[in-house]
């Protein structure tokens, strides 16, 4: 990955935008976009839509999700300590003794998330997890009268944003799911505009996926593509305390999954694997047999349907503090998405067919 990669995907993950805020972290893929494609627009659901050959018949949209995990301020009580409520799925376990912020109108507050000290919980209290209700974020106030004048109910809070690099290429951050998803659709659509695409494609950073895919069901009815790619992340399996007999064995820096089952065109997943072989992109294969939780779905039945394929990142700890994935898969997502966009034409038919 170089310079300008790096810095984009860094950029992604330093900028907040929990579900139904993502305008701030939207402006970022707006300007990266501008760079290689004129053909950028946002819809009033929030929706960041880059496009390259927009005019040809067949269509291909690659969503990846923008929105973030994070809480919003449900209640400011007498001593100006708020009380959240929580936005996507919580393990309130990785929530205890984290750094938080509050987006509001007077720039970024800085929180901290706690309950009473170790010394003060009764032996109960000690083995119980506490509920969101249990816990305040602690913003440094006096008064309720001073947290009133810096944030207002509803105002969004994020973990505190940041990067941090490991070793063997690997990198932990909040937010890589799914920033790593919205870096991959567009480094994958800059990749086929530097290229003579035969399909239009278009790459959308969806909003609001966290609260029941709504992003990509609004972007995928605007532009009703006849083949849709969803990257999102998906669990890494390789670290203790996970059953690989139900999960499967799906390794960080292995290369990105490409999904099979009921949620997938068998021929898109195919032609994903052939390309994959072709071109040494490493890959790994993985199986969904429920309906899929990320915006597969919501393209798989959009309209008339549409030849779906789903790719996932692996990622270690998701919907936690120190998401782990590896920058190579990401880069290699990237690369067989593009190779796939650049492989069909309007001959190209991926109907369901028995060899």
């Amino acid at each position: 990955m170089n310079e300008s990669e790096l810095g984009f995907l860094k950029t992604l993950l330093n900028t907040p935008g929990t579900s139904g805020d993502e305008a701030r972290i939207q402006n970022v893929v707006r300007e990266y976009a501008g760079k290689f494609t004129d053909d950028v627009s946002t819809d009033w659901h929030g929706n960041v839509t880059a496009a390259v050959n927009a005019d040809a018949s067949l269509r291909v949209m690659l969503a990846g999700h923008c929105d973030q995990i994070g809480f919003l301020v449900q209640h400011i009580d007498d001593m100006g300590f708020l009380r959240l409520s929580p936005v996507g799925g919580w393990d309130m376990q990785m929530l205890l003794g984290q750094k938080l912020v509050v987006w509001s109108d007077n720039g970024p507050i800085n929180g901290v998330v706690a309950r009473k000290a170790i010394h003060l919980l009764t032996d109960a209290e000690r083995k119980k997890v506490p509920e969101i209700q249990q816990l305040w974020l602690d913003i440094g106030v006096r008064d309720q009268k001073e947290a009133q004048e810096l944030v207002r109910i509803g105002d969004p809070v994020t973990l505190e944003l940041g990067f941090r690099e490991m070793r063997n290429g690997f990198a932990s951050a909040a937010g890589m799911d799914d920033r790593v998803g919205v870096w991959v659709v567009m480094d994958a659509l800059r990749q086929v505009a530097a290229a003579t695409a035969k399909a239009g494609v278009f790459a959308v950073s969806t909003v609001a996926e966290e609260i029941g895919l709504r992003g990509a069901r609004t972007a995928a009815f605007r532009i009703d593509p006849q083949i849709g790619i969803a990257v999102d992340v998906t669990h890494a399996t390789d670290c203790p305390d996970i059953d690989q007999n139900k999960f499967g064995l799906v390794k960080l820096g292995a290369g990105p999954v490409v999904f099979r089952g009921p949620n997938v065109n068998p021929h898109v997943y195919d032609r994903l694997e052939k390309l994959a072989k072709e071109n040494d992109v490493p890959f790994q294969t993985a199986a969904i047999s429920r309906a899929a939780s990320n915006d597969g779905n919501a393209l798989q039945i959009n309209r008339a349907g549409a030849a779906t394929g789903i790719i996932g990142i692996p990622n270690r700890y998701m919907h936690s503090p120190v998401e782990v994935v590896s920058l190579d898969d990401i880069k290699n997502a990237s690369r067989l998405i593009a190779l796939f966009c650049l492989s069909i034409d309007d001959d190209t038919d991926f109907t369901p067919t028995a060899n």
